[in-house]
């Protein structure tokens, strides 16, 4: 997928398969905190990530929401996508990014590609794919959790045609460690690490589909 509008989705896509290897083999990334918990295993995420949120089980409330300023050129495509689709809001695409990336981290460690594929645009599924695949082949497993949301931002938003794109970063508290065929630890630690995500969104605002896929994915 070639460069558009203002988003180079290749350069994206490269830079993401190189962070999820590296998360793969270094899996902690971003500054440690100085307490320490054993993760629990992610369970299945099995639910559609739509407009505002899912149907059950919520994430928890970040301690903030940031948006573009007025009359950015983010901010000027999220009036238009409102335009186009009278049930979108800022702050309800907020919620189901929200669900969407505790789904993807979980999915993503669990190898869960069912749960991934609905999830993703078909050239960020076949990276997640690959980086599982590599992971499997090691006989390699990944557990990860995800201890706090501390907000959520819009950085850039985008409306070609149809079609919106709204990049967000994530700050969160995470837990992540790779353990090896034996079962040790090969990278990660049970600590908590302060993580910031960047991670781009796209939907076809006159698809009856209400999903936001991912298309893109980096570590800041």
């Amino acid at each position: 997928m070639g460069a558009s509008g203002g988003f180079p989705i290749d350069l994206i896509l490269f830079g993401m398969i190189a962070a999820f290897l590296v998360l793969r083999l270094r899996s902690v990334l971003g500054k440690r905190q100085g307490y320490e918990h054993p993760p629990e295993a992610p369970g299945r995420p099995d639910l559609r990530v739509v407009e505002g949120g899912l149907s059950e089980a919520p994430a928890a409330e970040p301690a903030s929401r940031n948006h573009p300023t007025p009359d950015s050129p983010a901010a000027r495509a999220l009036v238009a996508m409102r335009a186009v689709d009278s049930n979108f809001t800022p702050d309800g695409f907020l919620a189901g990014a929200e669900q969407a990336f505790a789904m993807i981290v979980a999915a993503f460690a669990a190898g869960d590609r069912a749960a991934l594929r609905p999830l993703l645009s078909p050239d960020t599924y076949t990276a997640f794919d690959g980086a599982i695949a590599a992971r499997e082949q090691a006989g390699e497993t990944q557990r990860t959790e995800i201890r706090a949301l501390h907000g959520t931002a819009i950085e850039a938003a985008e409306l070609r045609g149809g079609t919106a794109s709204i990049t967000v970063a994530f700050t969160t508290d995470q837990v992540n460690v790779t353990l090896g065929r034996d079962g040790r630890e090969v990278a990660g630690a049970d600590a908590v690490t302060e993580m910031r995500d960047i991670w781009t969104f796209e939907r076809d605002l006159g698809s009856p589909d209400p999903t936001w896929r991912l298309v893109a994915a980096r570590s800041a």
